[in-house]
């Protein structure tokens, strides 16, 4: 094994001005300083740049105080019995909640903030009545106050058991240091920002539902069908940036169940509103769709409308674990006599009338009891925490999306929900923001954009992007592809997409690739493709294969690629022809919306083509040399890797993740290839990446050496872009997957080995910027492409970036986090920068 590359003792960070290299006269004022024994993960920051043009630009972050006093740390543990399961959050906050109210109110004076799960912090010591740091109580929560999942039993109310330790003291003094660059970003920083936020959302946390860092309100919702509905809400997050601690707001959308009766939401579900009797098994109802809405309202807690046998009603939400396949009137259950007992007899006797809908199946809860659906309602405020059903998605997206102005408003509105002014538990903890706080201004830089080049036989064969884009007019791709043969499947109802519609597509994709206006190039010898119609509730991967199996009985050729035109609504089709194209070597696939391509002008043509030819192997353009002299250095050749990981949706349990790394062949860094894997569900460091790596390097060396006849056809950078990990992450990367990039080049036997920069990118994460003024936006009003920010919210010792590098279309653009991690190749900001 090479020796570990640690972040203290990497190759430095990137270059202040110097004579060296092209570009490094673009940065140099210096950041405020680490000190020299401060360690971090990834590469210190050594300069800021300066390349482009300086601009303000607002963002969502609000400078906020830091608490003065010594902070509590104490670990949580709540449970009924030592071998209970985890409970949920808010049963928890509960929980904490009756016992500082209730319970112990004299040693939770001033009262302490809790996480819903193992931190609790305190602005002093608690006096626990054992005099100790540690005690365990005993809560018990009335039918009328609780969440519990739990059944409360004929013996008495449950008691719940809440175990506190302290375990640590928290001074703020190292927060202070550490904004200033003199104190590393340990364990301690690390809890101190954690205690922070815990004291933030504990006010909007008791009142709102939650999800993790936001809570959402029923101010502003929207019914989207389904029993869905969105609720805005507002994220929040205390982050650390140079000389000063910032809280980052934004809004947010969370998908709820749509409260009322249950058996309302069932059929709302199933597209059957106000017919009961379509959820009956003796009605029909296909077993496929019982599963299906099975799978839709697991984990919802529903209460009941009914009084028991002792005459009370219960308030006590309970979790809904599965569907009854037949209905009450044919479920049978032990009863305490020893006797059996039908469902729809044992609700008769209770409630002293017969159910209206016996043939409906049941809700199995959490405690094996079964409850008919009519009796049953859904509370408001529950998060649905599964994906979000496909047809639903534009709905979320309409919603969710908005302008960069109202998105800001909405930002500025937000700070009266979350009152950090009135909340008791922020003035506790000595933090404080201004009532008239402003979105902080920062300062930012507007880079130019790349060049782009084109083939012989374009009228211009460079193009300059303008706000994030080109046009294609009067320009040939680089390096057009060719179809040797070609299928046109057809998944739409033949009445809405007959033949004459599917003949002017056919003509409009022949017209994109030889017109004199939108000549791209690509050959196609073939004019009369093979068209087929098919039922998209066939076995699509057969049809397919069916499809080219003929086309060669004709043509003597098995076709190159397959252009599929698909219903609205058609995810399913997309995915098994994706599936297709994965698994049957040489056919490229391409999907296009009926109702995108009926009648569609040549740009949307155009548009496809830039797809179709890549798929095909060809290069649509490439940057202008000059424009990136890093990536097109002959002395250095240079791999452009990506690696990210895909994890199953919400709720899909046992389901794999996926892992790509995809990487450049070419000298242009133009043409990508990608290699998947599959590994253990979740798991986000990847386990297959030598093997992944060993591929991409081993095509790059045969492109070069082959294809391109480059003598030096070893490369000697490799720049590493990792997608999708966290913060706390970062270190896993450096140790688990940079060692698995320099076993792949040993095993290749490159040597030199080539330099290695690291870059992580980050997109889910709430940072925003706003252009000051309407007249320095681009035309949707975001920020322009290219926008970069390096300092005021960036991290304080760290080198990290924020780059807006695309133009925005609908909504406001979310820049890219950038996160150097290792950068063994001393680039400089100017490289970093154009190259992300």
């Amino acid at each position: 094994m090479p020796p570990k590359i640690t972040p203290s003792n990497s190759r430095a960070g990137p270059r202040v001005a110097s004579s060296r290299g092209a570009g490094a006269s673009a940065h140099s004022a210096l950041p405020p300083s680490a000190s020299a024994h401060i360690t971090t993960i990834g590469v210190k920051r050594a300069a800021y740049g300066t390349a482009g043009i300086a601009r303000t630009v607002l963002t969502n972050h609000f400078p906020i105080s830091i608490p003065q006093g010594v902070i509590s740390h104490y670990d949580v543990g709540t449970f009924i019995t030592p071998s209970e399961k985890t409970l949920p959050a808010r049963l928890n906050m509960d929980l904490i909640t009756h016992l500082q109210t209730y319970v112990a109110p004299a040693v939770f004076t001033p009262r302490a903030v809790y996480d819903g799960r193992k931190n609790l912090f305190a602005v002093s010591t608690l006096k626990f009545p054992s005099g100790e740091d540690h005690y365990e109580f005993d809560v018990t929560l009335s039918d009328t106050r609780t969440t519990d999942v739990h059944r409360v039993s004929d013996k008495g109310p449950k008691i719940y058991k809440i175990r506190l330790n302290k375990v640590a003291e928290i001074n703020p003094i190292v927060l202070e240091r550490f904004l200033e660059g003199k104190q590393s970003h340990d364990n301690d920083v690390l809890t101190a920002i954690t205690a922070l936020n815990v004291v933030i959302r504990m006010e909007p946390t008791l009142k709102y539902p939650f999800n993790v860092r936001s809570f959402f309100t029923p101010q502003e919702k929207k019914d989207i069908g389904l029993g869905i509905e969105l609720w805005r809400g507002y994220f929040q997050s205390v982050r650390p940036a140079m000389g000063k601690m910032l809280i980052n707001i934004d809004i947010s959308t969370g998908a709820m169940y749509k409260p009322g009766p249950l058996i309302d939401l069932c059929l709302e579900f199933i597209c059957k509103p106000g017919q009961p009797l379509m959820l009956a098994q003796k009605r029909g109802f296909p077993e496929r769709e019982r599963l299906r809405l099975q799978r839709f309202i697991s984990g919802i807690r529903v209460t009941t409308i009914h009084t028991d046998e002792t005459g009370r009603i219960s308030k006590t939400p309970r979790v809904v674990k599965k569907l009854s396949p037949a209905g009450a009137v044919d479920l049978q259950f032990n009863t305490r006599e020893g006797g059996t007992m039908r469902v729809a007899d044992y609700f008769k006797r209770v409630t002293n009338k017969p159910l209206k809908y016996p043939d409906l199946p049941c809700v199995e809860v959490g405690s094996g009891a079964l409850l008919p659906l009519e009796l049953c309602v859904v509370p408001p405020g529950q998060i649905m925490r599964k994906q979000v059903p496909p047809e639903l998605t534009k709905n979320v997206l309409e919603f969710a999306t908005k302008r960069p102005t109202d998105r800001l408003n909405s930002i500025r509105n937000g700070l009266s929900v979350l009152s950090y002014g009135q909340s008791d538990y922020v003035r506790q903890f000595g933090m404080h923001m201004e009532a008239n706080a402003s979105p902080l201004n920062v300062s930012a830089r507007i880079l130019p954009p790349p060049n782009m080049r084109y083939g012989q036989g374009s009228r211009h064969m460079i193009a300059t992007p303008k706000e994030g884009a080109w046009n294609m007019i009067d320009r040939r791709f680089y390096r057009p592809a060719e179809i040797k043969g070609w299928i046109v499947v057809v998944y739409e109802r033949q009445q809405r997409f007959n033949q004459n519609a599917a003949q002017n597509m056919i003509e409009g994709l022949l017209a994109s690739f030889r017109d004199v206006d939108y000549a791209k190039g690509i050959g196609c010898p073939d004019t009369k493709p093979l068209v087929k119609y098919e039922s998209g509730q066939g076995r699509i991967v057969d049809q397919l294969r069916a499809a080219g199996q003929e086309y060669n009985r004709v043509r003597k050729i098995f076709p190159s690629l397959i252009v599929a035109v698909l219903p609205e609504g058609g995810t399913d089709i997309y995915t098994s022809i994706k599936y297709f194209g994965d698994c049957v070597a040489g056919v490229s696939t391409q999907c296009l919306k009926s109702n995108k391509c009926f009648r569609a002008k040549m740009q949307y043509y155009a548009n496809v083509c830039l797809k179709i030819n890549v798929k095909l192997g060809g290069i649509n353009t490439i940057p202008e040399p000059a424009s990136v002299r890093y990536l097109t250095d002959q002395a250095n050749p240079t791999i452009v890797m990506g690696a990210d990981v895909v994890h199953p949706a919400p709720g899909s349990e046992g389901r794999p993740s996926f892992t790509s790394v995809v990487g450049n062949v070419d000298s242009d860094t133009s043409k990508y290839i990608a290699t998947t894997r599959v590994q253990t569900s979740r798991k986000e460091m990847i386990d297959d990446l030598e093997d992944m790596v060993v591929h991409v390097l081993d095509m790059y060396r045969k492109y070069r050496r082959n294809i391109e006849k480059k003598a030096n056809f070893e490369p000697k950078r490799i720049i590493f872009y990792r997608d999708g990990v966290s913060e706390g992450q970062f270190q896993q990367v450096i140790d688990y997957e940079v060692p698995k990039l320099r076993d792949a080049c040993k095993r290749l036997g490159i040597n030199p080995p080539p330099k290695i920069t690291v870059i992580v990118v980050g997109k889910r994460h709430h940072v925003r910027f706003f252009p000051m003024t309407s007249t320095e936006g681009d035309r949707s009003e975001n920020c322009p492409a290219g926008t970069v920010v390096d300092r005021d919210v960036t991290n304080p010792a760290e080198f990290d970036f924020y780059l807006q590098s695309h133009g925005g279309l609908l909504g406001t653009s979310r820049p890219a986090h950038y996160n150097v991690l290792l950068d063994e190749n001393v680039f400089t900001l100017v490289f970093l920068y154009v190259c992300s």
